[in-house]
């Protein structure tokens, strides 16, 4: 286990690699988007998908793994967000992650519940104009268990298919879908949480609803 967990470290920084983004917008987005003020973002909705565990590895391991990497990158996501917002990119603010958490966690919701929350109800908890949410799934083939068990040890995951992930945007009204951007990201031997985030936002930003025009 020493020598997987040494490699994991010696591939981190290898790059993430991407196919072409999916982007939907609205038809009323631009209209609806004017009264924005204030953005919350969510804890990120991870699946790492399995065919079986290696020896070691229970299902709450896995499940603990994609809570702490929910969490995780929603706080990527919004600390991106924050070196934008200093640059004045953004025509609105966004919430503090650990106040959208306190206010969830008051409201009784847990990581599992806001895979079913309505956005509508979400934001009504959260007292924003619209919510930043996103999912990952990676996909493992679990031949390769020792890589699932790097995994879980190092957060760092290997490129063996690919990680598709979105980041979506939803008004506070009706719970409207407003924006969604898919990105699917591969290569490298290992990807650690952190390069997955910043591969997501450096590309999604570009395309972000709420930039400002140059």
């Amino acid at each position: 286990m020493r020598k997987i967990y040494f490699f994991a470290i010696l591939c981190l920084s290898l790059a993430i690699h991407s196919c072409g983004p999916k982007i939907y917008k609205a038809a009323s987005f631009e209209q609806v988007k004017q009264n924005h003020k204030v953005l919350a973002i969510m804890p990120f909705d991870v699946t790492i998908e399995s065919r079986r565990l290696p020896k070691g590895v229970t299902a709450e391991m896995m499940q603990d793994q994609q809570r702490d990497y929910g969490y995780g990158m929603q706080g990527d996501v919004y600390g991106y967000f924050l070196r934008q917002m200093s640059k004045d990119k953004y025509t609105v603010s966004f919430q503090d992650v650990n106040k959208t958490n306190a206010l969830l966690n008051e409201a009784g919701l847990t990581y599992e519940d806001l895979r079913t929350a309505s956005k509508e109800k979400l934001c009504q908890i959260l007292g924003v104009d619209a919510v930043v949410s996103g999912s990952a799934v990676m996909s493992k083939p679990m031949s390769d268990g020792a890589a699932v068990a790097v995994g879980l040890l190092v957060g760092a995951w290997g490129p063996t298919n690919s990680v598709n992930t979105s980041i979506t945007v939803h008004e506070a009204q009706a719970g409207d879908l407003m924006w969604k951007y898919d990105y699917e990201a591969s290569g490298s031997v290992f990807s650690s949480r952190q390069s997955l985030s910043n591969a997501l936002m450096k590309n999604s930003s570009k395309k972000f609803p709420y930039k400002k025009s140059s």
